[in-house]
């Protein structure tokens, strides 16, 4: 099994990524040089199914592709600019120029202390360090209103764009590039994440499918039994699509048999939420679906039937994956979702949630949506609209909680004119 990795970066960049793969037998190198970095918005959506994991030249190249959604921070990393590679850069420079520069302006090192600690602290250097992605045209400024200003000899940047457009304007700049050393460093790491990967993907997953209580007659009728054969043409349809093996478990529940991969690639096409359409429009049946990850056939079943417990107390439809570590993640859409665990593993807590009645898995959730929505403080109707549930349940939740001590009555809120007013509760159990 070879890792396929996705280089990208200025040519001369990627040309020593080249050099520096060729010790890795497990690699196939795809190289993708561009001119400008606005490129990548072009690149990697056109080539990201050819790609295991992305080496990034620099630290700016990187988070403009998280910045724009293009990747998922562990679909790809970047060399980390050093001391060695400035050392080497300064020493190119002066050797060029023939003179010792004094004062430099530097971009993107996050530290330039390490610098100052050797016999560079006798130069003084004007650094605009920063974490993300930074425009060039600010970089540009950066250095441009130095030099201008007589603070600095050279410039010297990370950023290939920043470069030619100091150099366009006859501003002294050099380029840092990233060391053999730390380049051979990230290539092992983004092999090892791209085993990992293939592994994960490889895993077993099982999505359960059933039909709403509501929606199956308890008489036999032949129009059920119709609507019934449409849904299982559907699911055998889709199971197809997936590569998967379906099987029918009775009493309106199905199993699908797949792997991870084939499922998280079909929920980014959103067909999951596609299926639950076209079973409503064409068997006129209301379905839910719980997914189950596991490293057993017996595991990955037995959290698909936990997800499936999970979505049928939801009054609106939704995707409920359940993965090998008990995390649950819900999917009202594709753009919606929210992730929390099925375990307590805070031992602070750990003792009072036993004296509730109440899961852990209910709290952790709660966590997750105060976290999201930046509320420590609710009441049992927002409580409600957070959960999907009904107002008397999130009560029950709530004096649960005040009664073990996770939670405590803060104040009121008047619900309107009319009525008593509402309590409102804090959530002790937020951690800052």
């Amino acid at each position: 099994m070879k890792i396929r990795l996705g280089a990208i970066g200025p040519r001369d960049s990627v040309e020593i990524v080249k050099k520096a793969v060729k010790e890795f037998d497990e690699i196939t190198l795809m190289i993708f040089p561009y001119e400008k970095m606005e490129d990548i918005e072009t690149i990697i959506p056109q080539n990201k199914q050819f790609v295991d994991q992305w080496f990034f030249s620099g630290q700016a190249p990187y988070n403009f592709a998280l910045h724009h959604n293009l990747i998922h921070s562990e679909e790809g990393s970047f060399v980390p600019k050093n001391s060695n590679s400035v050392y080497k850069t300064l020493l190119e420079a002066q050797l060029q120029e023939k003179k010792i520069f004094k004062n430099i302006s530097l971009d993107t090192i996050q530290s330039t202390e390490e610098l100052m600690e050797t016999s560079l602290r006798s130069i003084t250097i004007h650094s605009l360090s920063y974490t993300g992605y930074v425009p060039n045209s600010e970089l540009i400024e950066f250095h441009t209103k130095l030099y201008e200003q007589g603070k600095v000899d050279v410039a010297v940047t990370c950023i290939n764009n920043v470069y030619n457009s100091l150099r366009k304007s006859g501003i002294p700049c050099y380029r840092v590039t990233p060391d053999m050393m730390a380049i051979r460093l990230i290539i092992q790491y983004l092999k090892q994440r791209g085993v990992t990967q293939w592994y994960r993907k490889a895993q077993i997953a099982i999505l359960g499918i059933e039909i709403s209580e509501s929606d199956l007659d308890s008489q036999f009728t032949y129009k059920m039994k119709h609507k019934e054969l449409e849904l299982k043409r559907l699911l055998l349809n889709y199971a197809e699509k997936i590569n998967g093996s379906y099987v029918e478990i009775g009493d309106g529940r199905y199993f699908i048999y797949t792997t991870r991969g084939e499922v998280e690639f079909q929920l980014e096409k959103e067909s999951l939420f596609d299926l639950i359409m076209e079973a409503d429009v064409h068997s006129k049946f209301t379905i839910r679906i719980g997914l189950g990850y596991g490293i057993t056939a017996l595991e990955a079943e037995q959290n698909a039937r936990l997800a499936t417990q999970y979505a049928r107390v939801k009054q609106r439809q939704c995707i409920i994956i359940v993965d090998e570590t008990k995390r649950i993640t819900e999917f009202e859409d594709q753009q919606n979702s929210i992730s929390y665990d099925n375990r307590n593993y805070n031992a602070k807590w750990s003792e009072k949630m036993a004296q509730a009645n109440i899961s852990p898995a209910t709290v952790n959730r709660i966590l997750s949506l105060s976290l999201h929505y930046k509320k420590t403080h609710v009441t049992a109707k927002e409580l409600a609209v957070w959960m999907n549930s009904t107002e008397r349940n999130a009560r029950r939740i709530l004096t649960e909680l005040e009664s073990a001590g996770m939670a405590e009555i803060s104040g009121e809120e008047q619900s309107g004119q009319k009525g008593r007013p509402r309590k409102v509760y804090k959530l002790l159990f937020i951690e800052k």
